[in-house]
């Protein structure tokens, strides 16, 4: 097999045309050195927080030493850089690919490369980095414009799909992802400033967000539209977070409050949220990664303009998608028609769909309302997300995917995209790069503060420094969760300790699978939270999903909770029909399946008893290390490890013995 390298055939040709381009880091200019939130609660940055866990940090060191390369080389392959250089006349040729939101794909690779970087310093990989600005700066147009296809040919799109009328820019806005591109590159060029300190990047995107500002909105001579695939609105705010420019925040809020407008512009429908006005949305609907994407701009403008209307309809909305439209492993989108939520309580298990692109994008719009509220439960959904139906999306090699995820297989039914197991690559490749894009960003998650507290969001081996008004407290966490509960944590400080330290209960020690009756457990904890301090038992009292500590009673001392796991049976709500019937295991936060590779006899006569003997073994041999829960009769490993072992028969949820 050959060995692979970070630079390829048209890379190599750009590394000698652009090296003078390179640029070297840059302060931002005095207006722009404060970063703009509304936000009550900051998340930690990931720079302060060095991860050394040993289940989190072989995941981002996967996906840095071989997803960021394997996804390269098929960009490589499929002509992404060249359609930048064609683009900038450079290369000769017509557009190359088959999907007009391919230059997002190298948008994304960009972000979570960068976020790779400060949990794993990679000189060679910044300097591949440089390169890929380079080439996109190549294929941006003198006025900021920069969606290849349409610069390489604006009447010939490469998917039938895209309408094309008159062949110019902005047209057919529904199908065209232009804005939906400009988004993603907003995302990953403030990602690659923060990360790298070099404006090289953000230049491209603020001079295509002027661009964007100058061309859409109310004023004469402007266009009235709206994006058909939401993300740009989120990319615009966060340009504005960085620049202090509030004409990206005027525009990320014009585009979300035209949507459902039809006085704005022709509706595209439920699909794309376009049906009502995005106030009085009350049902999640319609295609789910738009849908979360838009909802998390929704929290944005909630939080940073202070909108009741905007905070409202988000309410209802997360509502309605925990209570009646959410998996029990955190995906989303139930049906493969439209890559769109089904009804109400209609979660089928073999045709499930579950995009993993939508649990990512879920996974932001909590994160949001977290910092909004500090309410747990939406950490609870964020946990449960991560480490079921999140991470389910790539295999343990680092270079197979799921872009759906189903929760059953007969070992036929081709349910990925024409594979009735994970695949090397897709022709849409979001999910693969978007698994690029979140991955290395987790260590972003596991803290969050304010000027008084100090969020304990995940567990996870970590040490961190978090900056309080007259306090830098530095955090050594130490912990093998998800395989045992016993979290350790020691504090120091050097100067005051007049803050709170907010331990999250998560939601499954709380005898809570969702924060919602979607879902129950049928046995609760036999055994109750320990908490020590130096040793010393604790009375422990959970204060609204948190375990409070003084800062005064914790700084230089040992903590240690012990959440306890056991195995657990979780039912459904009898509203959803096809779990009728039948109960999923759990161990922690852990959801757990029977794969036929590991039950070969009778695997379809499989049932379990709420009074079953369950066995927890941690086997190192087997999926790369994980617990496996056995009886007599079977044996179920984690959700987001099966299919590593081939085709075959899986099941989460299992008819229950009378």
């Amino acid at each position: 097999m050959k060995k692979r390298k970070y630079i390829f055939g048209s890379l190599i040709y750009c590394l000698l045309m652009i090296s003078c381009q390179n640029e070297t880091k840059e302060e931002v200019t005095s207006d722009e050195k404060e970063e703009v939130s509304g936000y009550a609660i900051t998340p930690v940055n990931i720079q302060h927080v060095r991860l050394t866990d040993e289940f989190w940090l072989p995941w981002i060191q996967k996906v840095q030493e071989k997803t960021i390369e394997y996804a390269v080389e098929k960009c490589e392959e499929e002509g992404r850089f060249d359609n930048f250089l064609i683009a900038g006349g450079r290369m000769e040729g017509s557009v190359r690919g088959v999907m007009p939101f391919d230059d997002s794909d190298v948008y994304k690779i960009i972000e979570g490369a960068s976020n790779s970087l400060i949990s794993s310093p990679n000189p060679k990989l910044e300097t591949l980095l440089d390169s890929l600005v380079g080439i996109i700066k190549i294929g941006q147009e003198p006025d900021g414009y920069l969606t290849t296809w349409r610069t390489i040919d604006l009447s010939k799109p490469p998917a039938t799909w895209v309408e094309v009328k008159e062949g110019k820019r902005w047209e057919s806005l529904a199908t065209s992802h232009e804005l939906y591109n400009a988004g993603h590159m907003y995302e990953a060029a403030v990602v690659h400033y923060k990360a790298t300190g070099k404006r090289n990047f953000l230049d491209i995107a603020i001079k295509n967000a002027d661009l964007m500002v100058a061309t859409f909105g109310e004023d004469k001579g402007k266009i009235a539209a709206v994006p058909g695939h939401q993300i740009i609105e989120t990319g615009l705010i966060k340009l504005y977070e960085v620049t202090g420019k509030e004409d990206y925040l005027d525009l990320a809020k014009y585009f979300l409050d035209n949507r459902g407008n039809p006085d704005n512009h022709e509706l595209f429908g439920t699909y794309s949220q376009d049906h009502v006005p995005v106030v009085k949305q009350d049902e999640v609907v319609g295609h789910a990664v738009r849908a979360v994407y838009m909802y998390a701009a929704m929290t944005d403008i909630a939080a940073i303009k202070n909108d009741s209307a905007y905070l409202c309809a988000v309410d209802k909305l997360w509502d309605n998608m925990v209570s009646k439209k959410m998996y029990i492993m955190g995906g989303i989108g139930a049906r493969h028609d439209q890559e769109s939520f089904g009804e109400n309580y209609e979660l089928p298990n073999l045709t499930a769909y579950n995009e993993t692109c939508a649990s990512i994008g879920d996974v932001y719009w909590n994160h949001r309302l977290h910092n909004m509220t500090g309410d747990v439960k939406y950490f609870d959904v964020i946990e449960r997300t991560l480490y079921n139906g999140l991470i389910s999306g790539i295999a343990l090699d680092g270079t197979h995917f799921f872009y759906p995820n189903a929760l059953e297989s007969d070992g036929k039914y081709e349910f990925n995209q024409g594979a009735a197991t994970r695949k090397p690559w897709f022709d849409c490749s979001c999910c693969p790069t978007n698994v690029v894009r979140i991955i290395p960003a987790i260590p972003g998650f596991i803290y969050s503060k304010t000027d008084q507290d100090i969020y304990v969001n995940l567990y996870a081996s970590n040490e961190a420094t978090v900056d309080l008004p007259g306090n830098s407290v530095q955090i050594i966490q130490e912990t093998n969760y998800p395989w045992n509960g016993k979290v350790s944590i020691n504090l120091k400080g050097n100067g005051n300790s007049d803050f709170r330290l907010k331990l999250r209960v998560p939601g499954w020690a709380r005898n809570q699978v969702l924060p919602s009756n979607l879902y129950q457990y049928r046995n609760e904890l036999s055994q109750p939270i320990i908490l020590k301090i130096d040793g010393e038992n604790k009375n422990v009292q959970i204060n609204n999903g948190y375990l409070d500590l003084e800062g005064s009673e914790i700084v230089g001392k040992n903590i240690e909770v012990q959440f306890p796991m056991e195995v657990r049976l979780a039912e459904t709500s009898d509203s959803v029909a096809d779990n009728r019937g039948k109960v999923a295991l759990e161990y922690g936060p852990l959801v757990y399946a029977i794969e036929e590779a590991d039950n070969k006899n009778g695997f379809d006569t499989i049932s379990v008893s709420s009074s079953e003997d369950f066995s927890v073994t941690m086997e190192k041999d087997v999926l790369e290390g994980v617990n496996t829960i056995s009886t007599k009769s079977f044996k179920a490993i984690p959700y987001y490890a099966w299919s590593n072992r081939g085709v075959g028969k899986m099941k989460v949820w299992l008819p229950e013995e009378n």
